[in-house]
Formats: structure tokens, sequence, C-alpha cells
């Protein structure tokens, strides 16, 4: 109704606004009307007084003008005063005339000297008075001729004739027609909203029928029936309506219902369905472009980039942590970090069960409680920890920060809908770990856990030319047993595996996590020291050498065996310009070390390749 009220109002103040401009209109012409029609009044009488002047002047009765001048005065009871004035051409030609014919005020000085008409309206409550003066000018074409019987040249003004009209009667007149005209806007308004409202109530109802409807429909429930008593368009609008609701009821809540299998619910928070069932669609769209880009993707490194990326991008987030857990190992690594350091103590990393987030697989919120994780190390921080597993063997851990309180609810909001992108890549994560350590193994000796020659020969080229662009060196220990063949021969291939086996011990415990160690072949192992001076590469394979050598294999009725090794040492990039130059130059020095004696370690020498001698 509150729309009706002000349609009604609207519609009168138009109305009135046109009565207003309508009366206006009319006052201004019926004064411009007045006055105008007061001054050919003037004008009429002003002619009379010049021919009646004349006709005295021509019949030489100028003395008997007094009575003429009255009489036209008191004739015409509009005319309030009238008088006559004389130019300084006539007066010095026939003198100065009556006592009243003399100049009154600045009007009767201004006509003389201009020789144009001037008007003025006084206005007070009671009266309405029109002062008029004319001018008389000399004119050769009059009859008689004015030059004949004044001494002034043609156009020259002969005297003035001045006049005040009483025009209060049109004024009340003009009032009257005013209020006659008022009534008359007064009845049509009053008409037109009576018929305004006859025919605009219907559809206000109408409106106010679909505000309800759309209302409850804001809420899902699309159960309201339309009503109206208005017709033809009304009408159809209103059956076109209730079919349109009575199907959205029918279809709307399977809708939502279908959805939310794909979205739990909770991440999105709205009262209104619609929006709701909107932004589950955006978000699954999103979600579903995620996982075909990153099916795409050749390693689980890069899936990580992206999951971090839409961190960044779509939920904002300034400051986070990202973390991988070997769930077997119990150990935690960092994969990406904003800042430079992590909230966590050191010692989560290699005992991840510390993390709470990862141990009770919940999201942690420092809000919840005070200190809530014993093992994290911020002061002035808020944060708050997502875990998520992926399989048996990993998980993965988000941790955020943020300064701001109001900042914490809002990243927390968010929750469902980060949880939705890693459930969605969970499925692509364990493809690509398991793709991982399918083709690990096939780069791995079974027997030593070492990487095998297929690896060298894939991936060589690539580590060495990330060491060119870094300035890297490597030492490279070529590795042989002496007299291996002897021990298959002499004890079987059983032994001999548990040889093979025992050097592959050995070498892993006795490098670091940047070096690489590989199976060459058969009983020949290779070694790359990264960045190693050449007394900690003499260091390193003594320690091979002597810890080898100490080992006991026992070969069957209680015997033991014990074996020793060969090795040979080169530089990369100090004695050769390419890897494969330095590993034949370390095949180089074995082959001295296996050819002067064995069981010794020989660094290569550039005189090993020139004499054949040492060979």
């Amino acid at each position: 109704m509150q729309t009706q009220s002000k349609l009604l109002f609207f519609v009168a103040l138009m109305l009135l606004g046109l009565g207003l401009a309508t009366i206006v209109n009319v006052s201004l012409n019926f004064r411009e009307y007045s006055i105008k029609s007061a001054t050919e009044k003037a004008t009429m009488t002003a002619e009379i007084v010049k021919d009646g002047l004349t006709a005295h002047m021509v019949n030489g009765i100028m003395n008997k003008r007094a009575y003429f001048l009255n009489q036209i005065s008191s004739n015409h009871d509009k005319i309030k005063s009238l008088w006559i004035v004389r130019s300084d051409k006539v007066i010095q030609q026939y003198g100065n005339g009556f006592s009243n014919e003399i100049i009154r005020d600045a009007i009767d000085k201004e006509v003389l000297t201009t020789g144009k008409t001037v008007q003025k309206i006084t206005e007070s409550t009671e009266n309405l008075m029109l002062r008029i003066t004319i001018p008389y000018q000399a004119s050769l074409t009059s009859n008689p001729n004015c030059l004949s019987c004044h001494n002034v040249n043609p156009g020259d003004t002969l005297g003035v004739i001045s006049m005040e009209f009483d025009i209060t009667n049109m004024r009340s007149a003009g009032m009257l027609t005013i209020l006659k005209i008022l009534g008359i806007n007064i009845l049509f308004i009053i008409i037109a909203l009576l018929l305004t409202n006859h025919y605009v109530t219907p559809y206000i109802s109408l409106f106010s029928d679909m505000q309800k409807g759309i209302r409850k429909a804001y809420k899902g429930d699309f159960s309201h029936s339309f009503t109206t008593s208005a017709t033809e368009d009304g009408k159809k609008t209103i059956d076109q309506l209730n079919t349109l609701f009575r199907k959205m009821q029918e279809t709307f809540g399977d809708i939502k219902y279908n959805l939310s299998t794909f979205i739990p619910q909770g991440c999105v928070s709205s009262n209104d369905p619609l929006h709701e069932a909107k932004t589950i669609i955006g978000e699954l769209s999103d979600i579903y472009k995620f996982k075909k880009t990153i099916e795409n993707d050749t390693t689980k490194e890069i899936i990580y980039q992206r999951i971090i990326d839409i961190l960044h991008k779509k939920y904002e987030l300034a400051h986070f942590a990202f973390y991988e857990i070997d769930t077997h190992k119990g150990k935690r690594k960092l994969i990406y970090i904003s800042q430079d350091k992590s909230i966590c103590k050191e010692e989560v990393d290699s005992n991840a069960v510390l993390c709470r987030a990862y141990r009770t697989n919940t999201t942690v919120i420092s809000s919840e409680f005070t200190n809530l994780c014993q093992e994290c190390e911020c002061q002035d921080l808020k944060y708050l920890c997502i875990p998520f597993t992926i399989n048996d063997e990993n998980a993965l851990v988000i941790s955020i920060t943020t300064k701001d309180t109001h900042q914490l609810k809002k990243i927390n909001s968010f929750v469902t809908s980060i949880e939705n992108y890693l459930e969605a890549a969970k499925p692509v994560i364990e493809s690509k770990i398991l793709m991982s350590k399918l083709k690990e193994n096939s780069l791995k000796d079974t027997m030593t856990g070492l990487y095998n020659r297929r690896f060298l020969e894939d991936f060589i080229d690539t580590f060495i030319s990330q060491a060119k662009r870094d300035n890297t060196t490597y030492s490279i220990l070529m590795i042989d047993v002496d007299f291996f063949k002897n021990v298959n021969d002499t004890y079987g291939h059983d032994v001999g595996d548990q040889v093979i086996a025992k050097i592959g011990e050995v070498i892993r415990n006795s490098i670091r996590e940047s070096d690489l160690a590989i199976r060459y072949g058969g009983e020949e192992f290779l070694v790359l020291l990264h960045n190693a001076t050449d007394e900690g590469a003499k260091k390193i394979a003594s320690k091979i050498h002597s810890d080898f050598s100490k080992a006991t294999f026992h070969v069957g009725n209680g015997k033991t065996l014990q074996k020793t090794l060969s090795i040979g040492i080169a530089n990369f990039p100090k004695d050769g310009n390419t890897i494969w130059k330095c590993i034949k130059y370390a095949d180089i020095a074995l082959y001295v070390a296996k050819t002067t004696g064995r069981n010794k370690i020989i660094a290569y020498k550039p005189e090993m390749s020139e004499n054949k001698n040492l060979r």
C-alpha cells in the first residue's frame, strides 16, 4: 500500500503543478491583457484629444479647450486624471497656456525630450493604476499641416498628454477568474485521483503479492500462489508466474540436493538458494577446470605449484607455508613458504607427529584456544593449519598466518573451498606419486637401492647443465670389487649378490644427500660427489674402501670371506670439460689401480691417458 500512496501522491503533485502552472500563465496573460487594453484606450483617448485640440485651434477657440478636456476626463470613469503639457517651442510661440498645463513629473519631461511614449504601473493592496504619457509630434502629412501653425521642424514634439487609468476592477476580475480555474483544477485532481486509485489498486495489490512470493522464493520456497483482481495482461502474468513457481518448486529442491553431492554443505554461506546454487556451480566450474589442467601436468610438484597459485590469487592469502608429509618416515618437507621462516619448531620437520593439524587430522585455528599448538613459535601472528591426507604414504599441511583476527575469520570461511580443490587434486597427485615411484624403480637397481646406468644416461646431462650454470663441481669415484669373478665362480652368485648389496650399503652410508651413487654395471659403481674438494673426495673414497674391507661374508661351512675395492678418482670440470670425459678418466684411474696391485685409491693424472704403460 505504500507504493499506492506514493503513486497517488505523485499524481496529485503533478496535477497540482499543472494547475499551478495554468494559474500562473492565466494570471500573467490576464495582467498583460488588462494593461494592453488600458494602453489602447489611452492611445485612442490621446488621438481624440489631439483631434479636439486641432479643431479648437482651427476654429480659433483654443481658449475654450479646458471644457473639452474636462468632458473627456469626466465621461470616462476609468480615467482618474488627464492633463496636457506644451513643449518649449510651443510655449515660445503661444505662451504657457493654462496653469495646469505644466510639467508635473520626470515622466512628462522624459517624453518631451525623447518623443517616446512611457507607461508606468503603480500597484497597492487597494488599487492598480496605469500611468501613460503620449507625445504629439509635428508632421507635414497631417491635416491640417502642423508646420502651418507651429514654428517647428517635422518630428519635433509639440507636447504630451498624460493620463492615469484605474484598472483595479481588471485585477479583481482576474483574481475571480483564477479562483474559478483553481476550483476546476482541484475538482479535476480529485476525480483523477479517484480514477487512478480505482484502476491502479488491482495492480498495486498484484505487485505486493509478487513481492511476498519473491521474498519466499529467496528462501527456496516456491509454493506461493499468486492471485489478482486485475484483468487481461495482469491475469496472464499471474497465470505465467504460478506456472513458473510450480515448476521451480518441483525441480529446485532436486537441483540443490544434487549440487550438494559435489560440493559439501557449508561451503557457501547464503540465505539465497539461487545465489547459493550459482556460487556452487561457479565453484564446480573452477574446480573442474583445475582438475582438467592438472591431469595434463607431468609431476606432483607442478600440481603443488598450481595449488599454491590458487591460494595466492583466488583466496588472496599473503602468508602461508605448504608442506608434504611422508607418513611412513614421519618426516615433513617444506614445499613452499611465502615468508622467511616457518612458525613451527625445527624438530617438527623430522617428527611430523608433533604437528597438531597432521596428528589430529583436523583444521587447527589459533583463536580456538590460547597457545593451541605447542610446536608453534609465533607471538603476534594468528594461524590456521589445514591437514589433508593424500594416501597411506603422503599427506599435506597448509599453514596460513595473519596478524588480523578479522582476516583469520575470513580465511576460516575459505577452508571448505580449499579442501574441495585438494580433494579434486587428490587422485591426480596419487597418480603422479605412483608414476614417480614406477619411474624411480625403473631407474634404480633393486639389489643395492642405488640408481642404475639408465638413470645416468637419462638425467646426467640435465644435472651437468645445471652444474655449469651454478659453477658446481663434481668429484667422480669409479669403484670396482677386486677379483669379483672369483667370488661368483667359487662361492656362487648368492655370495656375489651379498657382496654387491654390501657395496651399495657402504656407499649410501658414506655419501651425502646431495651426492649421487650409481651401479654402473656388474661390480662397478659410480659416485658423483657434489662440490667436493680433492681432499674431501679422497676422504670419502678412503671411508668407502675401509668400511667395505671390514665387511665379512659367510660362504658356508662356517667360513667367511672379505673383499677389497679399487677406486679411481677424477674431477669435473678440472680434468675434463664434459662429465662423460671425467667418467672415462675416473675409469682410467681405476684401471691403473687394478693393474698396479689393486686394493688402492688412485686419482687421475693426464699422463695416464698419454702413457699406455701406466694402464
